[in-house]
């Protein structure tokens, strides 16, 4: 069933699009993330405008960001002070980053930075992720089981001032390097169309050195405002959501996000870990591949045959 989409003013299946709103909100309820790293670069495939696709998803993650953030607020593992300093950071992230974007627009080089920045990104993520996701999976098969985990040591990050105490999270740490986690999160979800929980997640565990058991909650409830905020930036100053599109993704989001979140508590960790970086390093290598092959239509100037 084709369905006319205003804003890219272009025609797509209508089933295709839920199908990909289902796969990405699978993505979500297993691994945690918004899936905006892995959708956005499926619209270009599918035809989509990148700076369409861009505003768009963004809209979409504030849903299934906000799906999985009630379950964790449920369980209490969502700690909202932390939340709140990284939203600080990553609403000021985002404003940079609208304005950084409607100027490459402007300049007619939107698309090329779009998928230059992902391309960038995912290869560096996926390919670290695949690393150690194989390290984990050597170490627990010769381990015979799990581990207990080490305890922190004190990092650069203890000795920074203006230090606050986040008792959900167990820490007392200066609240700058949250700030600019938000900030860097900010600008990529207004530049790249991403929730920033493939870089926010490893940050909040390795540099902040947040208990695993409350950071994807957390991640989850800053996505829900930068992304929503960017959405109305992107709308207001842009008009570049198109909301038909962001309709039948995030219905195929929200059912797709249940499937996953029962797929995910029956995998372990290093699996799960794996298969993302496997999936994340096949988008990268499919974004390279069409940036790097010669367009099938050139643009050429002056009359047919001439030099």
């Amino acid at each position: 069933m084709q369905i006319y989409l205003p804003i890219a003013e272009v025609s797509v299946n209508a089933f295709l699009l839920l199908g990909l709103g289902g796969l990405v909100g699978v993505l979500s309820g297993m691994f945690g993330v918004g899936g905006g790293f892995l959708m956005t670069p499926l619209l270009f495939f599918i035809g989509i405008p990148p700076a369409v696709a861009v505003a768009t998803e963004a809209n979409q993650i504030v849903a299934s960001s906000f799906s999985g953030v009630l379950a964790h607020f449920r369980r209490r593992t969502v700690d909202l002070k932390m939340g709140t300093v990284l939203l600080v950071g990553g609403l000021i992230g985002a404003a940079l980053g609208v304005v950084v974007f409607n100027h490459l627009k402007s300049l007619g080089q939107v698309d090329l930075l779009v998928k230059l920045c992902y391309v960038v990104f995912l290869g560096v993520v996926g390919g670290l992720m695949f690393i150690e996701s194989l390290s984990a999976i050597r170490k627990s098969r010769k381990a015979g089981g799990t581990r207990p985990a080490a305890r922190r040591q004190r990092t650069w990050v203890h000795s920074l001032p203006l230090k606050m105490r986040f008792r959900t999270s167990g820490l007392y740490i200066s609240v700058i390097p949250p700030v600019i986690v938000g900030i860097v999160v900010g600008i990529l979800a207004a530049i790249m169309g991403v929730g920033g929980g493939f870089i926010m997640v490893p940050a909040m565990i390795y540099i902040l050195g947040m208990p695993t058991k409350v950071v994807v909650g957390t991640s989850l409830f800053q996505i829900i405002f930068v992304t929503a905020f960017t959405t109305m930036l992107h709308a207001t100053t842009n008009f570049t959501v198109d909301i038909v599109l962001a309709v039948l993704l995030l219905l195929g989001g929200v059912i797709g996000a249940q499937i996953g979140t029962q797929i995910g508590l029956r995998m372990k960790a290093e699996q799960l870990r794996i298969l993302l970086a496997i999936m994340v390093l096949a988008v990268c290598g499919k974004l390279a591949i069409d940036l790097l092959l010669q367009p099938a239509e050139l643009y050429t100037l002056g009359a047919p045959g001439g030099h």
